[in-house]
């Protein structure tokens, strides 16, 4: 029978260790609703002025990089309502799974610990196929940090059936 006491008291690693993950889950879950509050918002306006002001206020040239803010304007001006809302859907149902597991990890659930076995290693052969087309810097922190959470989570499945199987009784 599982008793999360048992976590809380003997092993606050395994807590501490957890609750990292739950966090950077529930982190991506954020941003994706930030992006897409933001995306949405822009849908009636003039795209290239928003653009401007946000560059400004980043301190950023668009002349200088002019070609990367002209097919992020391209791209706004080619989405149409259906497809946005077609992208808001997907957008929901990823952060409902990301927030379904940073609470089940945060509550130590042995459910939310597959889950993210299962999540963070469906991503791992397409961010390093990414990796392999245009290395940077921030590609290698994703997939390294990906990579990570999955080992993390696996070794603490693993590590929980062993217990089971000396007679420690955890999911």
């Amino acid at each position: 029978m599982f008793d999360i006491h048992h976590y809380r008291i003997h092993d606050p690693g395994h807590i501490k260790g957890v609750r990292t993950v739950a966090t950077v889950e529930f982190a991506k879950g954020i941003i994706i609703v930030l992006v897409g509050l933001g995306l949405f918002s822009m849908r009636h306006k003039d795209i290239w002025g928003v653009t401007e002001s946000f560059l400004e206020f980043l301190h950023i040239s668009p002349h200088h990089h002019h070609h990367l803010f002209g097919v992020f304007i391209d791209l706004m001006h080619r989405v149409s309502d259906v497809r946005l809302w077609k992208i808001a859907t997907v957008a929901a149902l990823y952060v409902t799974g990301r927030f379904v597991e940073a609470y089940g990890l945060w509550n130590i659930r042995p459910w939310a610990e597959w889950m993210a076995i299962a999540s963070g290693g469906v991503y791992i052969p397409f961010e390093a196929a990414d990796l392999m087309r245009h290395p940077t810097w921030f590609r290698l922190a994703i997939i390294a940090v990906n990579v990570g959470i999955v080992l993390y989570m696996l070794m603490l499945r693993l590590e929980a059936a062993k217990k089971r199987r000396a007679g420690r009784v955890h999911p």
